[in-house]
């Protein structure tokens, strides 16, 4: 049993679920686990809800949650849950030591009314981490927040072993939920632009976030021929997760919007070459390695004809291939885990509590 600080963490219900996988879910999970392998104290709270637009009922319940804390209790709140309702946060801001950990900004999603729903949770806040510098620029950007109390703790990643792929980069991995803001609609668009030569795409993720986006896009697939070169498998976790990257090339995403992009420096960890968006917070997670060199291309958003070109040289250049698989070795061994992640998250705890 730790005898550390302790701290409340307040979670969507649904972390744990293996068929909801997401990087806020997996963030939220080993921060937990690496705060109590520091000797903190950790209390997790679960709250149901369709998060961040849960209806009465939720919120009663992320109420109550909170009012059961003594007072001055430390307690660190996914920003999914915190986001957009100030009148639940702000009063309990009065009496507790509040810490929102954003991963993404709902006001960034959509605007409108969440805009100023967001920037009154924030503005109560003791303070804001989030997971990149990319989105602590937004918010400052966005919002009337102290730069004092906006923090960044970007993501971990665990140690992998190296990818073995195929021959010739054949292999395309995607990893992401399958929906319009990761942009497969753009990724068909550009691999349609070269059936002429020989490649696999394999889409890893979950399907049911965005039936509609994903019945069109299986149309699609079909309509262009494409149903035996493109499969969306689902979600997959653990061993069925570790087989897919083991057997990629390169990961490839057409993100319209990234805070981060936590699958980019799991796919680094593998000594894979990433092809992305020039968008939020995916240069900053591909990074360049301590000689100046860049494991990946970055192409604009939302540019079927750029990727396109992107993903044939990669299929058409060895020498292409074979610089940017050494560009990713070299960032492999820099990549930061998720011990170095907590004990950021820790020196905000740490300030902000008593």
């Amino acid at each position: 049993m730790n005898t550390g600080p302790t701290v409340h963490v307040v979670v969507p219900e649904g972390i744990e679920d293996p068929s909801r996988p997401s990087g806020g879910n997996t963030y939220d999970r080993r921060l937990c686990e690496q705060l109590e392998s520091g000797g903190w104290s950790v209390s997790r709270r679960d709250v149901a809800g369709d998060w961040p637009w849960a209806g009465e009922s939720a919120c009663r319940e992320l109420q109550r949650t909170l009012a059961e804390l003594p007072d001055g209790a430390l307690v660190l709140v996914d920003g999914l849950v915190a986001s957009v309702v100030p009148e639940v946060m702000v009063p309990a801001s009065r009496r507790l030591r509040l810490v929102v950990l954003l991963h993404m900004p709902v006001g960034a999603r959509d605007g409108g009314g969440s805009l100023e729903r967001e920037s009154s949770v924030l503005s109560a806040a003791d303070a804001v981490v989030t997971t990149s510098e990319a989105c602590r620029a937004w918010l400052l950007e966005a919002y009337a927040l102290d730069p004092a109390g906006v923090h960044v703790a970007s993501p971990g990643v665990d140690a992998a072993a190296e990818a073995t792929g195929s021959d010739g980069g054949r292999n395309l991995l995607c990893v992401g939920a399958v929906t319009p803001g990761k942009g497969h609609d753009v990724l068909l668009a550009a691999l349609s632009r070269i059936t002429d030569v020989a490649w696999r795409c394999e889409c890893v993720g979950s399907l049911s976030k965005a039936p509609e986006f994903v019945q069109d896009l299986c149309r699609d697939i079909g309509g262009a021929g494409l149903h035996d070169r493109i499969v969306l498998t689902g979600p997959r976790t653990g061993e069925e997760l570790e087989a897919s990257y083991a057997a990629a090339d390169v990961l490839v995403l057409a993100s319209r919007g990234e805070t981060y992009g936590m699958v980019v420096t799991e796919a680094l960890a593998r000594a894979l070459p990433v092809i992305a968006p020039r968008v939020g917070g995916v240069p900053e997670a591909l990074g360049m390695t301590t000689d100046g060199r860049r494991p990946g291309v970055l192409v604009p958003p939302g540019d079927a004809d750029a990727l396109s070109d992107a993903l044939r040289r990669w299929l058409a250049e060895p020498d292409l291939r074979e610089k940017l698989r050494d560009a990713a070795r070299g960032r492999r061994i820099e990549l930061e885990g998720w011990p170095d992640t907590a004990e950021r998250v820790a020196r905000v705890l740490r300030e902000v509590g008593p």
